[in-house]
This record gives structure tokens, C-alpha cells and sequence, in this order.
């Protein structure tokens, strides 16, 4: 019985010493203070290439000149200007039939899907609240997130419109940032079958909003830690085809044309917006602009909100300080 009595203490003080260690995390794996996020993508930081901005006309990425508007040019080429000028002139204050009126709007609309509306909503909100702001001009999102580019350009925005006691006449100005969504095709193929979409997209948006005279447009930001949905070099090849379309419409293209004096209207005048893509970490020249993988979320393509402040600021800074755009935002 004594033998028993001890054998049982034994095996009792083995299973506290046993309890004592699992308790103090012994022999076990310690916890992991950060987990990275689940099906979090990490990407590459760089991909080695040049912002158009930043590319010459003596410069070439597989045969394309540098550029926004090409030749080196990142404004509207001096031929082109006296044209711009007076197509953004004839942006005033516009009744609901679309006559001018002191006591009119000008409506500017972004359109697009899920990232122009994430940028651009809060864009208004800072807009609205500047006193600089001239009192005729509504901003609109337009956009319809998550849904992709739109099919015939019909998007629904009446009850938008009706909500900020406008209509689609009064829409004179739009802001539209697009690509597409896994690219299949290498360049140039992909580029030219954006720029072909886009062709179709503008005139049904000059048929839908009668009175848009000036589009400004742009493509996404950095690309590279998305993997195949935005991809690089596809998503910094996108922007080629803008140039594309500006250079097409210059040229007299008939499919784009936005002067009455040349035939029949077909489209609004394009005029490149803020360009957003840097290569990654590597600093853009003229701002220091990078994109780092906390400015995304996990999926590596939809920005964070510091990804979104970057995009709120350029956008900020565009319309402020471009000649053309100040004529129609802001106080006279």
C-alpha cells in the first residue's frame, strides 16, 4: 500500500510539472506577435520603368516617344492649344435645358468603376468644402463601383443628378480613370483594344451628356503587387492608349470629334487628368511619388487610405493649378 500511496504522488507531481510547462509555453512554438494578413499579395516593388512624364521625345519604350501628349510633351502640343482654349471656354453656368444662366450649374462627373469612385468621393467632399470653389460648379460622382467600364456608356445617374437638382445637360465636364481588368494581350494589342473601347465609350457619352465638353483622363496607378488582376508592365502600357486617343483626335480622327466647325460632334475633348503611376519605390522626379505596399490593401490592387490620400492630393493639385481647369472651378 505504501508503494501505491507513493507511486500515485509521483504521477500526480509528473502531471503539475507536465501543466507548469504547457502553462509557461515550454517546448512550443512562441506565438507570433504580427500574422501576416491572409491571401495578402506582396508583388514587386519596381519593375525598372520610366514615367511618361519623365520620358523624352529622343527616349522610346518599344517604339513610343515619351511623354503624356508625345513628342516629350506633357501639355496639349502648341498647335493644339488655341483649341483647348476655346473648347474650355465655352464652359459657363448652364439652366436645366442647358442654356446659359448666371443662375446655372456646371456639373463635373467622374466616371469609371470602383477606383474612380473610391478616389473620387472623397475629392468632393475636400473640393465642396474649399471657399475657392465657384458656387455654379456640382461635383458628381458618376462612377459605378465595382461594376467595371460600362457596357454603352448609359450609366443610370439620373437620380444623382435629380438629387443635386441637375440634369444631363448641365453635365459639361467628366473625370475618367480606366483600364482593363487581367489584360490578355501583350503590347501593343492590349493597349490599342483599350483605346478602341474608349472610342466607343466617349461617344456614347457625348450622346448621353450633349453639353460634356472636355474629358480629362488618366490610368491607374502602380501595378505591381496585384498580380494578374491590374499587372505590370500592362497597367504603366495602359497610358499609351489615351495618348492614343488625343493624338487620333488632334489628327481629325471623325469618331472623335468634339468641334462642330469639322462635322458632325462625336466626343468631348480629351485632355489628360493627373498621372498617377510611378514605378513603385523607385521616386518619381518631379514629386517624389512612390507607391509602397502599404498604400494598398491586402489584395495588393485597391488602394489603403494612404494609397487614396496620395490620389486625393494629385487630384487636389491638378485641378488647382491647371490653367484650363481654374477657368470653371474656381471663383472669377
Amino acid at each position: 500500500m505504501k508503494y501505491l500511496r507513493m507511486l500515485g504522488m509521483g504521477l500526480i507531481a509528473a502531471v503539475l510539472f507536465l501543466s507548469l510547462l504547457s502553462l509557461k509555453g515550454v517546448g512550443q512554438e512562441p506565438p507570433r506577435k504580427n500574422p501576416p494578413p491572409q491571401g495578402r499579395s506582396e508583388g514587386k516593388t519596381s519593375f525598372g520603368l520610366k514615367p511618361l512624364t519623365e520620358m523624352t521625345a529622343e527616349d522610346k519604350y518599344k517604339g513610343e516617344d515619351g511623354g503624356l501628349y508625345g513628342g516629350g510633351y506633357n501639355e496639349p502640343p502648341p498647335e493644339h492649344q488655341a483649341a483647348v482654349r476655346k473648347e474650355l471656354a465655352k464652359i459657363v453656368p448652364l439652366d436645366a435645358e442647358g442654356n446659359p444662366s448666371k443662375d446655372g450649374k456646371i456639373i463635373l462627373l467622374s466616371l469609371g468603376g470602383r477606383h474612380p469612385t473610391e478616389d473620387f468621393s472623397s475629392f468632393k467632399k475636400t473640393v465642396d468644402a474649399d471657399p475657392e470653389k465657384s458656387p455654379s460648379v456640382v461635383i458628381m460622382d458618376g462612377a459605378l463601383g465595382g461594376q467595371g467600364p460600362p457596357k454603352d456608356g448609359r450609366n443610370p445617374l439620373e437620380q444623382r443628378l435629380y438629387k443635386e437638382g441637375a440634369t444631363v445637360k448641365q453635365v459639361q465636364v467628366a473625370m475618367m480613370k480606366q483600364s482593363f481588368m487581367s489584360p490578355k494581350n501583350d503590347f501593343p494589342a492590349h493597349a490599342q483594344k483599350l483605346r478602341d473601347d474608349l472610342i466607343v465609350d466617349l461617344n456614347n457619352y457625348k450622346e448621353k451628356y450633349p453639353n460634356l465638353r472636355v474629358i480629362y483622363m488618366t490610368t491607374r496607378y502602380y501595378g505591381g503587387y496585384g498580380g494578374s488582376v491590374n499587372p505590370e508592365p500592362q497597367t504603366y502600357e495602359a497610358a499609351f492608349a489615351i495618348r492614343w486617343l488625343i493624338q487620333d483626335q488632334i489628327k481629325g480622327e471623325p469618331k472623335l470629334n468634339y468641334d462642330p466647325a469639322k462635322g458632325e460632334v462625336h466626343a468631348p475633348l480629351i485632355l489628360w487628368g493627373p498621372y498617377y503611376w510611378a514605378d513603385g519605390t523607385t521616386p518619381r522626379k518631379s514629386d517624389g511619388l512612390i507607391w509602397e505596399r502599404n498604400d494598398y490593401e491586402n489584395d495588393g490592387t485597391h488602394l489603403s487610405g494612404s494609397g487614396t490620400q496620395k490620389v486625393i492630393e494629385m487630384l487636389l493639385k491638378f485641378f488647382r493649378t491647371d490653367a484650363g481647369a481654374r477657368t470653371w472651378l474656381l471663383k472669377t
